[in-house]
């Protein structure tokens, strides 16, 4: 099989305009807090792009939780905000979840018309996610860093981007590499901020555990909507 064509792209800018089998990164904290959902027994996620809309389709029992966040913070009307600790021991089992945050879903919404094939990524299901978009043969993969919300680069997301371009192209990457280059950037400060109780030291502890799950979150549009579901690569 012939390599694929492998771009990076960055923000909001970047999802809109980018083609073929498209993965869209958010690592603090959108689909590492996605991740844990479908390992603690989601069925399914239902990505959007307002809080009103997520509160509607709940009302309209669509989905059965809301999970997510404005400028960082988990909106009142919400059941969960986007900590993948605060989440770690809920159990999901057979539930949708609607998710809505400022960055991550942004992103799917914006690519889900163009990709051929999309995945929401992050660093804890790196590896599988590397399996499951070159399993599809694609011609051409956009790997897409959201950053924060979309609109300022975060090392995180383009140190996540380089990473599974290094494993799409073969490479087998420097697990404690990345770890150490986030640790030591300029975004974990603020998980260590007491005026900000929403945020967890431990939430970057589960964003950084690379590759933790065996599976990818493919995303497919289902009723109209950007839905994220488990997929186990080969």
């Amino acid at each position: 099989m012939a390599r694929p064509d492998i771009t990076i792209h960055s923000l909001l800018e970047g999802a809109r305009r980018a083609t073929g089998t498209v993965a869209i990164i958010d690592v603090f904290r959108a689909f590492t807090t996605a991740a844990v959902a479908f390992a603690n027994g989601a069925a399914r996620i239902i990505m959007v792009g307002a809080v009103n809309e997520a509160l509607r389709l709940r009302d309209a029992g669509i989905g059965q939780i809301c999970m997510g966040e404005v400028g960082g913070r988990p909106p009142d009307e919400f059941d969960f905000g986007n900590s993948p600790f605060e989440i770690s021991a809920v159990d999901f089992s057979g539930k949708t979840i609607i998710q809505r945050t400022s960055a991550g879903t942004q992103g799917i919404v914006a690519a889900a018309s163009r990709a051929d094939r999309l995945y929401a990524a992050s660093l804890v299901t790196a590896d599988a996610t590397v399996r499951a978009m070159l399993a599809g043969e694609p011609d051409a993969i956009s790997v897409v860093a959201m950053g924060g919300e979309g609109l300022k680069r975060t090392e995180e997301d383009e140190i996540c981007a380089i990473h599974l371009c290094n494993r799409l192209e073969g490479r087998p990457g420097d697990r404690e590499a990345v770890r150490r280059l986030i640790l030591a950037g300029g975004e974990v400060a603020r998980f260590h901020d007491p005026a900000r109780p929403h945020l967890h030291a431990e939430d970057v502890e589960i964003a950084l555990d690379i590759s933790r799950y065996d599976f990818a979150i493919r995303v497919r549009i289902e009723d109209g909507r950007p839905v994220g579901r488990m997929e186990q690569p080969c």
